[in-house]
């Protein structure tokens, strides 16, 4: 008997037009919350109109628009917070929720699993998140845009390395950022391949002086 698809929803919430992403197994009726910058409320309504338990947050990079409401969501159900090492420190959470992550690692939501790729260069600590052939990119990759590398933790050449690794997936991942920045809330990465500057330099001193660093 084939499982039923991940339960999986998209939301945009709050003045900066965030992504937040809801992942769940159907079948335990458990789920993950991605990047709860805003309005924590209506992610816990959200997932209780829907029947899901919240049993896990993925934080893709610690900056305070991605993480604002985790403080509200932990009041509601005492979870593990997964976010990268290098960007635990930037969490308004006890070190009990704390679940570091590394690269690759693999972290299951009832029976759905999430793999985390370790994508530096918007900050140190800056994760994706790959689930049923789905990225979930945060702020490292943008549809037709890329993260800044201007705040503090930022490097560019960790982030060409990062979406580097990025383009080397499958053509038909769909990404889907952190932000509403663009026509469409997500796209092919084959499609993205094609069309984005970011993603066709091919070299890292061309990457560079697109981004005015060389």
């Amino acid at each position: 008997m084939t499982a039923p698809p991940a339960y999986f929803k998209q939301l945009e919430l709050g003045p900066m037009q965030n992504f937040i992403y809801l992942i769940g197994d159907p079948a335990a009726r458990e789920a993950a919350v991605v990047d709860p910058g805003w309005e924590a409320e209506r992610i816990l309504g959200t997932l209780r109109d829907d029947g899901y338990r919240l049993a896990r947050v993925f934080i893709t990079h610690g900056h305070p628009d991605h993480v604002m409401s985790l403080s509200g969501l932990l009041d509601a159900a005492d979870v593990p917070v997964h976010v990268h090492a290098a960007d635990a420190d930037a969490l308004p959470v006890r070190p009990a929720n704390l679940a570091p992550t590394t690269d690759g690692e693999l972290v299951r939501v009832g029976a759905v699993a999430v793999r985390v790729m370790h994508t530096p260069g918007h900050t140190p600590g800056s994760q994706c998140l790959l689930t049923d052939g789905r990225l979930l990119t945060g702020d490292t990759l943008f549809i037709k845009g890329c993260g800044r590398c201007d705040l503090p933790g930022g490097d560019p050449v960790k982030l060409y390395d990062s979406l580097s690794a990025i383009k080397a997936l499958p053509d038909e991942t769909v990404l889907y950022p952190g932000h509403n920045y663009a026509e469409v809330p997500s796209i092919a990465l084959g499609e993205e391949k094609r069309a984005s500057p970011f993603l066709s330099r091919p070299t890292l001193e061309a990457f560079l002086t697109m981004l005015g660093y060389a």
